[in-house]
C-alpha cells in the first residue's frame, strides 16, 4: 500500500470539495448538474401538469425551459463561453419561473374552499406550493456555477 508523501496530503470529505471549488473543478460539475436537474424536473413536470390538463397556458413553461437549462449546462461543461453566458441566461430564466410558479401555485391553494384558512387540505390537495421553488434550486445551481472559478 503506497503511503502519501509528507508534501502529498491526502485530502478527504469536506476539504476535497472546497479543494474542487479552489481550483474551479467544482464548476463544470456543477453545470452538470443543472443539466441532469433541468430534465428530471421538467419530466416531473410535465406529468404533473398534464394531471392538471395544462389548464394554464404557463404551465407550459417550466416544461420548455428543462431542455434550455438541460443545453445551457452541457454546452457549460465543454465551453467556458458558454458558463459565462447561455448557462447563468438559462438559469436567471428558471429562477424566474421558479418564482413564478411559486406565486401561481400559492393563488391556486388561495382559490380553493377555504382557501389558506384551510391551508393543511388545501396544500394536500391543491396544487404543491414548495414544488417550484425546487425548480429555482437548479436554476440556482446553473447561477454558481456561472460565477465559480474554472479549472485551467
Amino acid at each position: 500500500m503506497k503511503q502519501p508523501s509528507a508534501t502529498a496530503k491526502a485530502v478527504y470529505g469536506i476539504d476535497r470539495m472546497v479543494r474542487n471549488v479552489e481550483t474551479g473543478r467544482f464548476e463544470r460539475s456543477l453545470a452538470a448538474l443543472t443539466a441532469i436537474g433541468s430534465v428530471v424536473t421538467a419530466a416531473e413536470i410535465f406529468f404533473e401538469h398534464d394531471k392538471a390538463s395544462f389548464g394554464n397556458k404557463l404551465m407550459w413553461i417550466p416544461v420548455a425551459l428543462g431542455p434550455v437549462g438541460a443545453a445551457a449546462g452541457i454546452a457549460g461543461v465543454f465551453s467556458q463561453r458558454m458558463a459565462k453566458t447561455a448557462l447563468p441566461i438559462a438559469s436567471a430564466a428558471i429562477v424566474a419561473n421558479g418564482l413564478q410558479g411559486t406565486y401561481l401555485h400559492a393563488r391556486g391553494i388561495a382559490q380553493k374552499p377555504g382557501g389558506f384558512s384551510n391551508l393543511r387540505y388545501n396544500m394536500e390537495m391543491g396544487p404543491p406550493l414548495l414544488a417550484p421553488l425546487l425548480v429555482t434550486v437548479v436554476g440556482g445551481m446553473g447561477l454558481l456555477a456561472a460565477v465559480l472559478r474554472r479549472e485551467k
